[in-house]
């Protein structure tokens, strides 16, 4: 959520140079399912397919839609169960305040101080997340809202995924704990759970090392189809 392709640069970096890559926007809907449509519309016939919060939770609908499409999957700091009643309560005051020009301050007090681990570079990345969050702007944070607040609950859709699947998060994830990792990798039927040290909500940037290593296993692995 409110986080562009720079979510992923570290990545990008180490594997431009032999694969082909896709960061989609995720913006532009109101429901996971509308997302995760525009996502298949343009992607190619079949592709490994990692998402990370929000996007993990877009990549769980595109399973759902299109599984035959999606040889491997990573699911990164996600979650894949419904939103609670009390989550959407709480987004309805972030969604006001955006809406009355308090895009900023929401990020800053409310949304950032959840995201990362308290490490050495957790000052650099925040400001990172800042401008993110402000290039994206007020009406994406608005419709990003309101397609996780009517999330479907993913459960049976990862036990019916028959593909090779990571299940990678930050120890110290505040947003989505490791015991909701545990479940989706014990619902996947071919998954392994991979745990960063020191790293929170954002791996990728966190602890991108740790976090290329287990992406380059995955990549490299067979599938179970």
């Amino acid at each position: 959520m409110m986080c562009d392709a720079r979510l992923f640069m570290p990545q990008i970096a180490h594997f431009s140079a032999s694969r082909a890559l896709y960061c989609a926007p995720i913006g532009q809907a109101e429901t996971i399912e509308a997302v995760a449509r525009d996502v298949l519309e343009h992607a190619p016939p079949s592709f490994a397919l990692a998402g990370l919060s929000m996007g993990g939770i877009v990549a769980m609908e595109i399973i759902r839609q299109a599984p035959d499409r999606v040889s491997k999957l990573c699911l990164m700091d996600t979650n894949h169960l419904a939103e609670t009643q009390e989550r959407k309560a709480l987004r309805e005051p972030q969604i006001q305040a955006v809406r009355d020009g308090q895009l900023t301050a929401v990020m800053r007090d409310e949304m950032k101080p959840h995201y990362l681990f308290d490490g050495p570079s957790k000052a650099a990345i925040l400001d990172v997340c800042m401008d993110m969050a402000c290039a994206l702007g007020a009406d994406v944070f608005v419709v990003q809202s309101r397609a996780l607040q009517s999330r479907p609950d993913q459960s049976d859709t990862l036990k019916a995924y028959t593909g090779r699947a990571l299940v990678l998060c930050g120890r110290h994830d505040m947003l989505c704990p490791i015991a909701r990792h545990v479940e989706m990798a014990a619902l996947l039927p071919h998954a392994e759970l991979a745990i960063i040290e020191e790293a929170g909500h954002m791996p990728t940037l966190e602890k991108p090392d740790e976090t290329n290593h287990h992406l380059s296993r995955w990549l490299s692995e067979n599938s179970a189809r």
